[in-house]
């Protein structure tokens, strides 16, 4: 079964290394190779290929965008090119999704290569279901990219960018939130509901009405009284737990030791 091939990635060598890899099969048609996202959509568009190697992260238009133009319905079968790793995989193997996380290893491709050649056999390639497993993998993609990465506080006259992966803890002081990285505290105007909202669930639990903690920094969890427990960061706070944050505890105890 000879198939018609696209390889979209903005990094020539990682473009360069499909290429080959692909040239070692008889079976491929290599239609075209593409550098960015427009001159990709123009490409799907012209050639109709059978399969793309669509690479994420991509600028001005990424992969994300190609998919949106396109329309998960009318896109050819796609294996994702990532170099987003732990999260994108997730989102990807949730929905049975095809993908290549760079660099990968030839065995790696090959393998990808042939699930999506089976894929297209049955003519699951292009199929309704297949289509709506693209959309959920990329919405929850979108969904990551959508959280803040860095919050700006002001310190005396400047504007300071703090990365949230520094951030301890959140305490809520009526309109202001008091952002608490190691050793030092900044106060940022807005609710903590708003910020709250920002922040990557992931990475972050409410774990009282007036208290988010990074779950990265979590050291131990304690049980107190009346059902309530006290969380203990690596800096030493310790902060009283709502008894009513069942759902923040459980995510705590589930991940206070994954990296």
């Amino acid at each position: 079964m000879t198939l018609s091939v696209l390889v979209v990635d903005d990094e020539p060598l990682a473009r360069r290394a499909i290429v080959r890899l692909l040239a070692d099969d008889p079976e491929i048609e290599l239609l075209d190779e593409c550098g960015d996202g427009v001159s990709a959509v123009k490409a799907i568009r012209e050639h109709s290929p059978d399969l793309v190697f669509l690479d994420i992260q991509m600028p001005a238009i990424t992969g994300l965008d190609v998919v949106a133009t396109i329309g998960a319905e009318r896109m050819p079968a796609t294996v994702f090119v990532t170099a987003y790793e732990q999260y994108a995989v997730k989102a990807f193997e949730a929905n049975a999704v095809d993908y290549l996380v760079k660099p990968f290893s030839r065995e790696r491709f090959a393998a990808t290569l042939q699930r999506a050649r089976q894929r297209l056999s049955t003519a699951a390639g292009t199929s309704a279901q297949t289509a709506t497993q693209i959309l959920q993998a990329l919405d929850a993609l979108r969904q990551r990219e959508a959280y803040v990465q860095r919050i700006p506080v002001r310190v005396d006259e400047h504007v300071v960018l703090v990365d949230v992966d520094e951030i301890v803890w959140i305490k809520a002081a009526r309109n202001i939130a008091e952002i608490h990285l190691a050793g030092r505290m900044h106060e940022h105007r807005g609710t903590m509901a708003a910020l709250a909202a920002r922040l990557d669930p992931r990475h972050f639990a409410r774990v009282h009405r007036s208290a988010i903690v990074n779950i990265r920094r979590v050291k131990a969890i304690h049980p107190w009284f009346n059902g309530h427990h006290v969380v203990t960061l690596d800096t030493g706070q310790q902060l009283r737990m709502s008894r009513y944050q069942n759902e923040a505890f459980l995510k705590l105890v589930s991940t206070r030791d994954t990296p």
